[in-house]
């Protein structure tokens, strides 16, 4: 392979960094975003969208590095691999259903339930717990306020309106992560990170690092990164989103391990034997 001459410049390579608004992902990629973690021959253009579109953009390869739900991994593997950090783990906790009125779970069968996408984790864990009802597709931000204006039965929430809904009046039916771990006794799996397998073995390398210690970064500065993850959260307070980060920002982030490795590869394992998701992924894991 030819050498460059000494004193020149290795090319820059440019990626494409999606990740939503959410206050944990937002804080996940602070260091990345503010340049606190960077690399002299990689260069990161954050791409900020919600994670339905991130889903989306996922479907054709649209960007090399990515957020997106467990769930769509299922609709991405042969174009994607996954890092072992960066998810995001409902740990006894996680989307939760509510509803207008305390009631059961099983009372909403048939009924129609708002949900914030179908190819999200929070949909897949409720067609997983619930047999049959009728999805209602809304943006996440509207769900709160149609359950409680009666449009809807029952809605299906995440990020931070798992932690609000009762400002509305709104009742918990069900917390699909206190399910998930009664079920399994895992974790359940709801955002994860994911990178285009054609960048080749170095780029894969390289960015794993650099996104790992982004994560680390912001859990050794929380004040710098909460303020950086605020600005994508209107009218959200500082101590709320002090607390959803530290639900979804842990140990497990920085690692999977054996336990969130199993955890996402049983989650999609069920979803096929279910019928709901295509075909069983076979995942690739970049540490």
């Amino acid at each position: 392979m030819t050498q460059p001459p000494t004193g020149t410049a290795r090319p820059v390579r440019r990626l494409r960094l999606g990740h939503s608004p959410d206050s944990d992902d937002a804080f996940m990629f602070y260091a990345l975003a503010s340049g606190a973690v960077s690399h002299a021959n990689v260069q990161f253009d954050t791409v900020h969208r919600d994670i339905q579109t991130l889903n989306r953009l996922a479907l054709c390869g649209e960007l090399e590095i990515t957020a997106l739900s467990a769930h769509a991994y299922a609709h991405v593997w042969r174009h994607y691999a996954l890092f072992t950090h960066g998810a995001s783990m409902g740990q006894q906790y996680g989307p939760v259903v509510v509803a207008p009125e305390p009631l059961e779970l099983d009372a909403l069968l048939g009924q129609r339930i708002a949900i914030p996408g179908f190819l999200t984790s929070a949909y897949l864990a409720l067609r997983l717990r619930l047999a049959c009802f009728e999805p209602v597709f809304m943006s996440f931000d509207r769900i709160m306020a149609a359950v409680a204006a009666n449009e809807v039965p029952a809605g299906l929430l995440i990020h931070e309106g798992q932690l609000t809904h009762g400002s509305l009046g709104l009742h918990p039916v069900c917390d699909l992560g206190v399910w998930w771990h009664q079920e399994t006794g895992l974790p359940l799996p709801l955002g994860v990170n994911a990178i285009r397998r054609d960048l080749g073995p170095k780029l894969l390398a390289q960015a794993s690092a650099l996104l790992k210690e982004s994560i680390r970064y912001g859990l050794a500065h929380r004040d710098e990164a909460l303020a950086y993850a605020m600005g994508f959260a209107d009218d959200v307070p500082r101590d709320l989103t002090d607390r959803f980060v530290a639900m979804y920002v842990n140990d497990l982030t920085l690692d999977l391990g054996s336990t969130g490795r199993a955890s996402v590869e049983l989650f999609l394992q069920r979803g096929y034997e279910a019928g709901i998701i295509p075909d069983l992924p076979q995942v690739e894991w970049i540490p």
